[in-house]
């Protein structure tokens, strides 16, 4: 299940940062479909902190989850939504080398239907955020 349609190439170590777009569930009510992401490359990864990484077994496809918490052989990884699925859950630990950076922003680009000056001003409130680490990651994996 892709989680991201494109990564911006990284353009030079100097800046470290890069563009993605999500497509998907498995990150609702966090990210969904077309939010714009943007990535640190190389960022150093802590729990409960949306990260994008190469699936383990698909190399070439890019995915964004939740580092749940770090273990032996590398990071434990959930998606927001439970019932989405494509995580951990289902692929088990992920290698620290195929975790690419850390996401720092969320970007909602605006509908063709936002016309009106209050769908505008609803916009231009909540179009960027920060994405936030979620402690409660370990917690959610215990109940799992």
């Amino acid at each position: 299940m892709p989680e991201l349609l494109q990564e911006t190439e990284r353009r030079g170590a100097l800046l470290p940062f890069g563009l993605a777009e999500v497509t998907g569930p498995s990150m609702v009510p966090t990210l969904h479909q077309g939010d714009r992401l943007v990535v640190q490359y190389g960022a150093r990864v802590r729990a409960g902190e949306v990260i994008v990484l190469r699936h383990p077994f698909q190399q070439d496809l890019l995915v964004v989850k939740r580092a749940a918490e770090r273990r032996e052989g590398g990071w434990w990884v959930l998606g927001d939504n439970a019932y989405a699925g494509g995580d951990s859950t289902d692929y088990g630990t992920v290698p620290e080398d195929l975790v690419l950076g850390r996401v720092w922003l969320r970007y909602r680009p605006r509908r063709d239907g936002q016309r009106s000056p209050l769908a505008l001003v609803r916009w231009v409130l909540s179009a960027v955020r920060p994405v936030l680490a979620d402690r409660s990651a370990s917690r959610r994996l215990r109940a799992r």
